[in-house]
């Protein structure tokens, strides 16, 4: 028996993928699979797929960075003031100082929130000890970000992309080497209701209060910069999160499930959602429809249609740079951000026009300013 597989594509997928997919469902206890627009071949299982169970967890389907997600807030201020050079550059070199790409020189005091609850295994309370509390509070790399953008009416807005850097990692790595395997899939699977299980779910939401924390770190550090260097406040009550890589008890239909999201966002009924295109693209704030048959999700990006590799080979810094056109960034690292070029993903708008059933557009904002990791 193979689990029913539902779409909501902005394009072909290609045959990696439609593979990728058909394995998983046929996995044990896979009960619905629900393809996001963004979908895109990854290790394991697609970033895009949103995969139920009854009883089984399957790390790969959450991913390694457990809690990745989005923050976003307003500014009392218009974003022309970004037509000066030198307010630019005034942020780079700002952001470079507070919000490292992978480690603070320092170790950053962990809230009680995180340090007053162990993790399942002292290898990993050790790591919480030295590089959780190492990089809290900074960006990662590959697509995550800090980006200052315009909303239609002109508004400055900040997005920032970033998630539970190594400790969700080393906690998708942890339990699934003691995990069982799939037959069908060689996947690693823990029973739920296990010990086992009980302890991956309890470390699964250390790891995304960890993800929470860390974006709000870095967002508490942008504001801090534009209130000192611009005297630019932060809009109370503007503040958008949401997460994009986790595993969840919810009922659909009336029926009990284990809900993995890797590269999805819930998508309830007027939550709110944040979706990003990519570093030269729109993204848009969200608010979830609740469809059922994609079990309440939606796509978390444009996703890729190239890998690193590839975009790497095949674009160029002269069409990196024309596409860059109008958005300030650090053009020393032009060489190492090809692989992240907005030719190297989809079309944002149609990722949104094919799930329309799924999340409906609040707000359009466009990129004015892109910090990223290399």
């Amino acid at each position: 028996m193979t689990a029913p597989i539902q779409r909501w594509t902005a394009g072909l997928l290609g045959p990696a993928v439609e593979d990728s997919l058909r394995r998983l469902a046929s996995a044990g206890d896979v009960a619905h699979i629900a393809v996001m627009p963004d979908a895109h071949l990854a290790h394991d299982v697609c970033v895009g797929t949103v995969l139920a169970t009854r009883n089984r967890i399957y790390p790969a389907a959450v991913g390694g960075d457990i809690g990745c997600g989005m923050a976003a807030v307003g500014f009392d201020a218009s974003a022309e003031m970004f037509d000066d050079e030198r307010a630019a550059a005034r942020v780079l070199s700002a952001l470079y100082s507070s919000v490292p790409t992978l480690k603070h020189r320092r170790a950053q005091l962990l809230p009680a929130a995180l340090a007053d609850h162990p993790l399942s295994h002292a290898a990993l309370d050790r790591r919480r000890g030295r590089e959780g509390a190492l990089q809290l509070g900074t960006l990662g790399r590959g697509n995550h970000f800090v980006e200052l953008q315009r909303d239609d009416q002109g508004r400055l807005w900040l997005m920032v992309h970033s998630g539970s850097r190594s400790m969700g990692v080393a906690i998708r790595d942890h339990h699934s080497r003691n995990a069982a395997i799939d037959e069908a899939t060689a996947l690693p699977w823990i029973d739920a209701g296990s010990d086992a299980g009980e302890r991956y779910l309890a470390d699964h939401a250390w790891a995304l209060a960890y993800a929470r924390c860390n974006r709000e770190r870095i967002v508490a550090c942008v504001v801090d910069v534009m209130e000192r260097s611009f005297g630019v406040r932060a809009l109370g009550g503007s503040e958008i999160a949401c997460h994009h890589n986790e595993v969840r008890r919810e009922e659909h239909a009336g029926d009990a499930l284990l809900v993995h999201r890797k590269g999805a966002v819930s998508a309830r009924e007027g939550e709110p959602g944040i979706v990003p295109g990519s570093m030269g693209a729109a993204s848009y704030h969200t608010s979830g429809r609740g469809c059922v048959q994609a079990l309440r999700s939606s796509s978390h990006g444009a996703g890729r249609t190239m890998s690193r590799t590839d975009a790497r080979r095949t674009i160029s810094l002269g069409a990196f740079r024309r596409q860059m056109r109008g958005i300030w960034f650090d053009h020393r690292l032009e060489r190492r951000l090809v692989d992240e070029a907005p030719a190297a993903y989809r079309d944002i708008g149609a990722v949104m026009r094919a799930q329309r059933e799924l999340t409906r557009v609040v707000r359009r904002v466009t990129p004015v300013l892109s910090y990223k990791g290399t």
